[in-house]
Formats: C-alpha cells, sequence, structure tokens
C-alpha cells in the first residue's frame, strides 16, 4: 500500500525536510498469531489532517529522539506518521467486534495517544497523561496511509450525517482546544487568547461556544489576525516584529496594557497561551487580573524565565498546563459542540479555517512534496483526502 513516510536515515535528520510517499507492507490481523491483534481494528482512511506536530517533523523541529528511538526499536527504516483520522473499519478483531462493538463499515476517528491502560495515571482516570503511552505517527505507525491499524479502545464513533468528513477528521486538535477550554469556567468570562495558529483559533471558537463574553486574539502575523477577526473576536492586538522593540523575555507591555483597557482596566479572567513563546507567557501573565487564570498550551523546549514571579502569587493568579485530550470526555464534548445547532462550530472550522477546502484539501494519491511544503506553510490546517 501507499503510505506517507518519514524513511530519512538517523544521520540525515538535521539535513532533510520532508516526507515520501512509498510502498509499505498492509497491516493485517492475525490473532493466531499475535492474540493481542484481537483488541484491533484495520481502518481505512476517508480524510487525515496535517498537524502542527507533522510540521514539525516535516521541518525536523521536533520529536527527533522520540521517532527515531521508536523506529530503531522496531528494527524499521520508517515511520509512518499522521494522527488526525476520520476512517471507515474495513475489519476487527473478535474482541473488538465483542467488547466494542465494531464492524465493517464503522465510521471513527482516533485518539492520538494510546494510553497502557495499566500505569498509575490510567487507573485513576488520567490516561491522557499515562506514563507509558505511544503517539501514532511518532513513536508507532500512523494515519497517513491507505489502511492503519488502531487498537479499538482509542477508537471514536463518528456521525457524518452530522458532521461533515472534512471537520470530523480533525477533531483531535479541536478536541486540543476543547480541553483547554475546559480547565476553568468561560461562562461570562473575558478571554484573550495569544497565538493565533490551528489551536488558538480553534480555541476562539470553542471559547465562545462555552460562553465566553469578550474574546481578544493576539498575534504578530496579519493573516492569522484576519483569521480571529472572521471567527468572531472582539478585538485583535498584533504583535510588534520590529527586533528593536523586542525585549527579550520581558513581557509586551504596550499589548498588556490595552488588553487591560478593555477590561475593566484589570485585565482579561482567562488567558490562553498557545504560541510556546516566552515572551508570550509572561505578556500573558501580565494580562490577566488578580484571581484570573493562566492556561499554558504553547510548546518549546529549553528553559524558560517568568518575570515578576512575586506577582503571580500576591496577585492569585492561576496557571493551568494543558496536554492532548481527556479520554474520553473531552472527545464527548467535541463532537457535540460540533453537532449542536445552537452555533456555527463546524460551519466556521470549514469556511474559515480550511478555506472552504481551497488550497487546504489535498488528493493522497497525487501527492506532490513541493506543493505540499507550500501549502502547509501557507494555510493553518491542511487536509488529505483518500478515495
Amino acid at each position: 500500500m501507499k503510505a506517507l513516510v518519514l524513511d530519512t536515515p538517523n544521520e540525515q535528520w538535521d539535513t532533510t525536510t520532508g516526507m515520501n510517499l512509498a510502498e509499505v507492507p498492509e497491516p493485517e490481523l492475525d490473532e493466531a498469531r499475535c492474540s493481542a491483534d484481537s483488541n484491533k481494528c484495520i481502518i481505512k482512511p476517508l480524510y487525515t489532517g496535517f498537524c502542527g506536530s507533522d510540521k514539525s517533523i516535516w521541518f525536523r523541529h521536533a520529536f527527533k529522539e522520540m521517532l527515531l528511538d521508536s523506529r530503531d526499536r522496531e528494527g524499521k527504516a520508517y515511520r509512518i506518521c499522521g494522527h488526525e483520522l476520520l476512517g471507515e473499519i474495513v475489519e476487527a478483531g473478535s474482541y473488538s467486534q465483542n467488547h466494542y462493538g465494531y464492524k465493517p463499515g464503522d465510521i471513527v476517528s482516533t485518539e492520538s495517544h494510546i494510553f497502557c491502560g495499566v500505569c498509575h495515571q490510567c487507573k485513576i482516570g488520567d490516561a491522557h497523561v499515562c506514563s507509558d503511552h505511544l503517539i501514532i505517527g511518532i513513536s508507532t505507525d500512523g494515519c497517513f496511509a491507505e489502511k492503519v491499524k488502531l487498537p479499538a479502545k482509542e477508537l471514536w464513533r463518528t456521525d457524518l450525517d452530522k458532521i461533515r468528513p472534512e471537520v470530523a477528521a480533525i477533531q483531535e486538535p479541536l478536541g486540543n482546544a476543547v480541553h483547554a477550554c475546559s480547565r476553568v469556567d468561560l461562562r461570562g468570562k473575558t478571554v484573550a487568547v495569544f497565538g493565533c495558529g490551528t489551536i488558538g483559533l480553534f480555541t476562539i471558537l470553542v471559547a465562545r461556544a462555552m460562553g465566553a463574553s469578550t474574546i481578544i486574539g493576539v498575534d504578530p502575523g496579519k493573516s492569522n489576525l484576519k483569521m480571529a477577526e472572521d471567527l468572531g473576536v472582539d478585538a485583535t492586538l498584533r504583535v510588534s516584529t520590529d527586533p528593536t522593540k523586542i525585549s527579550g523575555t520581558a513581557p509586551d507591555h504596550e499589548i498588556a496594557d490595552k488588553i487591560r483597557q478593555q477590561c475593566f482596566n484589570e485585565g482579561v479572567d482567562v488567558a490562553f497561551e498557545m504560541s510556546g513563546s516566552n515572551q508570550a507567557l509572561n505578556t500573558a501573565i501580565a494580562s490577566t487580573r488578580a484571581g484570573g487564570d493562566i492556561i499554558l498550551f504553547g510548546l518549546s523546549s529549553g528553559d524558560y524565565t517568568l518575570t515578576d514571579f512575586q506577582n503571580i502569587i500576591l496577585f492569585g493568579k492561576s496557571m493551568h498546563s494543558v496536554v492532548g485530550r481527556k479520554v474520553f470526555q473531552t472527545w464527548y464534548i467535541a463532537s457535540n459542540l460540533l453537532m449542536s445547532r445552537g452555533h456555527s462550530l463546524q460551519d466556521k472550522i470549514y469556511d474559515v479555517i480550511l478555506n472552504r477546502g481551497e488550497d487546504t484539501i489535498f488528493p493522497f494519491k497525487d501527492f506532490d512534496k513541493t506543493n505540499f511544503e507550500k501549502a502547509i506553510t501557507s494555510h493553518p490546517k491542511i487536509v488529505l483526502k483518500y478515495d
């Protein structure tokens, strides 16, 4: 079968980019040889989403050790990438059928973190921070392929009569925003979103659906802020890209002052740091009122500096880190939001974030590395369509 893989030799990681369309063996269920296959399903992808982490792999910015070490452990020269899936089950193991009720023809999405089910976190209901998890498309083979084998426990049924398929394929990253927005009560709250990339844009939509009264989008990019406006933010603030005005890790006091002015001269109730920037984090903290909350989702490696640390304590500000999605509580909320008739969440995702499919949806079989790279650097979200 055809699959989009990272087959670069380990020693060439730092000198290459991209992924390659290659012929690889089809996955199969063989319960006689491997009893664990009874718990799995073979799925034919219909649509798959290209994630920010996939982009990081494409440009070799992240996941080097996780991906290469897992390939080496399996004795493989390639890793099939991709973890945002909408697909049709074509074969189900015996336990998958008897316990989960899966059968050929069922339409499913998938949680991307394969949790072990036996560690302390899994046993107490925190499977999203499993001690021994695998990530589909990074530390185990993913869904950028004509078929993928996944554990039945990871799958989430999807109703295509209520959710359009292009949007159903990206429930997983939408779940990141739902998880972030679920950390605190947003009803009637003022909110600032620092970083209006894909998850930041999703956060704007979800925050509004969850009752936020005022939403301010903050980003250095004009196109990101234009999309934030199209999604319905109340105000946008553009971060300066002038290197003479960027002061390292210190907060952008001009941005913080403008936010305070729009929020009772105190600051927002909730700030979402979605960019991974040290300066953005400190600006988010400075922009949050006393007693407010800062949600941390943006990711970057290395050390961070917190400026005016004592003020976090003295003004009673709370910081919450968010990773992944709660399994499957977050999925339940996300799918209900998409299916709700009370707002136009999925329409806005398709019309604005996916640009109604123009230059954002690509046929998998016609994959072209040059055109695809142009697309992933021009749009916040790209989707692959399968025949």
